[in-house]
């Protein structure tokens, strides 16, 4: 995008950022440029409408990445509902939590899906609709006038650590989150993203708006298998992917055909902190790439992201604050911590959402007022993320305060411990834990994807690279690491099989 525009709109006017004949959608699901995405957005908006349903009302989608799945977004918010998208791995009682608590009125999803509910995870005041029967109208809505201030969206987070949170946001969040991406990224008319994560997914949804605010085509893929998207980079001429960590490990470690990776001109990451290693590797593997290195959460969609230039020489950075956001760094007396000095990562200005639905308590804790040296002011997002920022601005994550180990007095950061056992070559992935020690109030139990006969090389690489009280007591070697549905690794469930 050569400009960026402050000005947000009602989030369905995405639909009017292309040339009406260029392509903005692709893939299995069918093809559709942006005139035929408008339809649809306005006949499954008007379809919405015809259901008696209010404004305001919540509408939830559990479907895999079809062409209704990638309109919902735009279709709630031109029919001035609120859209709840369920991930389509999760199983019938996360459903169930996410129908109770959004007050949906209206669940669309697929026959199968359907199939696994059970006697009442469906409220009694919620309609399913299977998505094989939607009869859309001919005519459908025009584009909406609504308040960009107004809620059109509940994203619920993934639940690692108890029930999922709806996180509430505007028109405004989704449109300038979009705008940024896209202005940031460099997108243009003729990119083209495979759109990978999920689309409940806060980066995954905004694969799809970033995609199209710069006037470019999505293309949705649901895979299996890292050929899969091996396979479609190569059917759909894909030029932009997104990922998580897990995921790059996964494609990293998958056969690309040198003309097939010499296609992708940007690649990002989002959801976790990349190793030294893996961006190595990446950058060796897909040469002609930018690779951009981003950090968010779901209450402020996303804060900083690293300029490619930079990404050789600071390898584990997320970079500076992303166009629309200021972040700060925080001590716990509310002043700006010094260079070097680690703080607490807050986040302020349009991008912050607008609480957790129905939780004033949760959001009380997590969304407060801005510290007084921010130059927006207002409310912002505490993020309970550790960082450090470093003399040219930019920040590096250390962990999450409910995930630090303390040990012999000392608070540790599992990243670091993580980082330091990828970097030996001995383990593809790694997910360090404190757990009770009566000598030490936690020791480090460390577990890691990869063989244990690989052990003695895995310690020797920890003794050279980390202080005493950094290194595991108990190493657990484990084939495979459980994920949640967001292709993360799940820490919760990794934590309750350790404590089993």
């Amino acid at each position: 995008m050569q400009t960026m525009e402050a000005h947000p709109r009602p989030l369905d006017h995405l639909t009017r950022m292309g040339r009406a004949d260029a392509p903005a959608l692709d893939g299995r699901a069918g093809s559709l440029d942006f005139a035929a995405l408008d339809r649809l957005v306005g006949r499954l908006a008007g379809w919405m409408r015809a259901q008696g349903l209010e404004p305001g009302d919540r509408i939830a989608s559990w479907l895999p990445k079809t062409l209704i799945a990638c309109a919902m977004p735009l279709a709630a918010a031109r029919a001035g509902m609120i859209h709840a998208p369920v991930n389509a791995l999760l199983k019938h009682g996360q459903v169930a939590h996410i129908l109770a608590d959004s007050g949906a009125r209206l669940l669309v999803t697929g026959a199968g899906r359907a199939a696994t509910l059970e006697p009442g995870d469906v409220p009694g005041a919620c309609a399913l609709v299977l998505d094989d029967a939607l009869a859309l109208p001919e005519a459908g809505l025009e584009p909406s006038t609504a308040d960009p201030d107004a809620l059109c969206a509940i994203l619920y987070t993934s639940g690692s650590t108890g029930r999922p949170k709806g996180v509430m946001l505007s028109h405004a969040n989704l449109w300038l989150g979009a705008v940024s991406v896209a202005h940031y990224l460099k997108l243009a008319p003729s990119d083209r993203t495979l759109c990978v994560l999920p689309l409940s997914f806060d980066a995954g949804q905004n694969q799809l708006l970033s995609t199209w605010a710069a006037g470019g085509c999505a293309i949705p893929l649901d895979y299996l298998t890292p050929r899969d998207v091996v396979r479609a980079v190569e059917r759909h001429d894909v030029t932009t992917l997104c990922g998580v960590p897990p995921l790059w490990v996964q494609l990293a470690e998958a056969h690309w055909p040198a003309d097939i990776a010499a296609r992708l001109k940007r690649i990002s990451n989002t959801g976790g902190a990349l190793t030294v290693p893996l961006v190595r590797g990446l950058r060796a593997l897909f040469p002609n790439a930018e690779l951009y290195a981003m950090y968010g959460l779901t209450e402020a969609f996303r804060s900083t992201y690293l300029d490619p230039a930079l990404i050789d020489s600071h390898p584990t950075s997320i970079g500076s604050e992303i166009p629309f956001a200021e972040v700060l760094v925080v001590r716990k007396d509310g002043t700006i911590a010094a260079d070097g000095e680690p703080g607490e990562l807050v986040h302020a200005g349009p991008l912050v959402a607008k609480g957790y639905w129905r939780d004033a308590e949760r959001t009380a804790l997590r969304f407060r007022p801005a510290p007084p040296a921010s130059r927006y002011g207002g409310v912002a997002v505490w993020s309970g993320d550790t960082v450090v920022r470093d003399g040219e601005g930019l920040l590096r994550f250390v962990g999450r305060d409910d995930e630090m180990i303390k040990s012999s007095g000392n608070r540790i950061s599992p990243s670091e411990i993580e980082d330091a056992a990828v970097s030996s070559g001995a383990v593809a992935e790694a997910v360090a834990l404190g757990v009770p020690d009566e000598r030490l109030g936690q020791a480090i139990l460390l577990v890691a994807r990869g063989q244990a006969g690989d052990e003695a090389r895995l310690r020797a690489h920890l003794k050279q690279e980390l202080p005493g009280f950094m290194q595991p007591g108990t190493i657990v070697w484990r084939a495979e690491l459980p994920r949640n549905p967001n292709g993360k690794l799940d820490r919760a469930a990794i934590r309750r099989e350790m404590a089993g």
